[in-house]
């Protein structure tokens, strides 16, 4: 299957290929929903997909590995690095590491704006010195970068049937959404690593503050106060989702089965944390499997359907996206 999307993507030179290949390796090791989701993308575009998430994972791990040994400094030193290698790479259409050399390639394919990456890695950098968010506004401001560039980095990738700006607000509430999914499901892990990204002034209107969450996590005692707010983020998550929604109908038709399927299940991972009674502290809450199959289905009929249509419409579409080399677009 790599094979196969790589020759469609035009990707010929062995050492990209390779690149490109290990960050499918990543995407499928660390993001199961969304590496499902992708599965659903033209073949042509899946690999652009995998880079900017594979370059996205290394950085992450960089500063949020439990495994890795470093200290803070010695990680600031780490991302860096990576950032000066990126830089050049944008630059250079190359890179040192290898996830640099396949996000470099593909934001040269399909034109994204550099800035995004300076913005994405300002945000990882503060990752080692900032542990906790007064108020959503500050962590609003810090998910820009975490989250909202990886929506807009995506935009070129996908394509839209309007100009680019008009889907760019609700390319960015979806990577708000499914970041706002990640702190709550995983705040326990968050909180092991010194972080709490639900905001201080949320968690206060409910009672709730950090002493008590490291009390719950290291007792395994739950107390209704922090469910109160842990419902509360839930709330506010889903507002996000209802943002971004609309924003699936105009991208490009070919790959809006695959959003769609990532929107239900990401959002699926609220409704397991609800059904788990908000116990995301002591244990992880998931979409069981029989769920995620039965949701990707439905997004393997929706690509169905939505090859007729494009078809049967095809002289009247016009996709604003660049076409990658290589690419027979509509293949």
């Amino acid at each position: 299957m790599t094979r196969r999307e790589l020759d469609a993507a035009g990707i010929t030179d062995p050492g990209l290929r390779e690149a490109y290949a290990g960050c499918r390796r990543l995407n499928a090791r660390h993001g199961r929903t969304y590496f499902l989701a992708t599965r659903l993308l033209p073949v042509e575009r899946r690999c652009a997909v995998h880079a900017l998430y594979g370059f996205a994972r290394w950085a992450d791990d960089i500063v949020d590995d439990l495994d890795r040994r470093e200290t803070p400094q010695e990680r600031d030193r780490l991302l860096r690095r990576l950032e000066s290698d990126l830089t050049h790479g944008l630059h250079a259409g190359s890179g040192a590491e290898p996830v640099v050399r396949a996000v470099a390639d593909t934001a040269g394919r399909y034109e994204i704006d550099p800035r995004l990456f300076a913005d994405f890695m300002a945000s990882m950098r503060s990752d080692l010195s900032v542990t906790d968010y007064p108020t959503y506004a500050d962590l609003r401001t810090y998910m820009h970068g975490s989250a909202a560039v990886i929506g807009l980095q995506m935009l070129p990738v996908l394509g839209t049937v309007v100009p680019r700006e008009e889907a760019a607000p609700h390319a960015a509430a979806l990577g708000v959404a499914f970041q706002l999914t990640n702190f709550l499901r995983d705040v326990g892990e968050d909180l092991d690593r010194g972080r709490v990204y639900l905001p201080v002034d949320l968690l206060a209107a409910h009672g709730v503050d950090r002493p008590m969450l490291e009390w719950s996590r290291r007792t395994g005692r739950p107390d209704p106060r922090i469910r109160a707010a842990f419902m509360a983020a839930d709330a506010m998550t889903r507002k996000v989702y209802r943002e971004a929604e609309p924003g699936i109908g105009i991208l490009d038709p070919r790959v809006r089965p695959c959003i769609r399927t990532a929107y239900t299940l990401y959002a699926g991972i609220l409704d397991a944390i609800a059904d788990d009674e908000y116990a995301v502290l002591h244990r992880r809450s998931v979409v069981p499997r029989r769920r995620r199959a039965l949701v990707a289905a439905a997004g393997l009929v929706r690509i169905m359907g939505s090859r007729l249509r494009t078809r049967a419409a095809a002289p009247l579409v016009s996709v604003h996206a660049p076409v990658p080399q290589g690419e027979e677009y509509g293949r």
